[in-house]
């Protein structure tokens, strides 16, 4: 092998190792994304990441719940209020305890498990605290503290 060819392959390599230590800086720069939340009724669905908060270690301020709950995008899903809505979070929201909240107020106790199920109907039920034809509908994360908000607007099929 000439000293050329040995120069050329030297730079090749050390070409390759540049580039494979930058694409790797350039991966642990983007952020991770929040775990995801999940609704179904029938065989659609609709998933999201968190309004609020979501990521590992940080609190939701008191303060800014109620322009967490309104925020914007959020996902809109059509419900018959005969179907049986699920509800699926990711283990790392489980993990912390999640409950349902329905116009801002808790509509189940806290729970560990990452799926759970109510009734359409209660959804668009007055005695339930709904009114109209859709519903906004919560995932709080967090027993005490909340670490993590994601919303979906349930949307009554006519």
């Amino acid at each position: 092998m000439t000293t050329l060819q040995s120069v050329v392959r030297r730079r090749r390599a050390l070409a390759a190792a540049g580039a494979v230590s930058a694409g790797v800086l350039v991966l642990s720069a983007c952020d991770k994304p929040t775990p995801l939340a999940t609704v179904t009724v029938g065989t659609s669905s609709v998933h999201s990441e968190a309004t609020c908060g979501g990521e590992s270690g940080e609190t939701v301020k008191t303060a800014d719940l109620p322009k967490c709950l309104k925020g914007k995008d959020i996902k809109t899903i059509t419900v018959d209020p005969d179907e049986t809505v699920r509800f699926g979070v990711d283990p790392e929201i489980a993990d912390e305890g999640w409950t349902i909240l329905m116009n801002g107020q808790p509509l189940t106790d806290s729970s560990t498990k990452t799926y759970r199920t109510v009734p359409g109907s209660v959804f668009f039920n007055a005695q339930y605290g709904a009114s109209g034809n859709s519903t906004l509908v919560s995932i709080k994360e967090g027993e005490r503290d909340v670490t993590g908000v994601w919303s979906f607007k349930l949307k009554k099929d006519a």
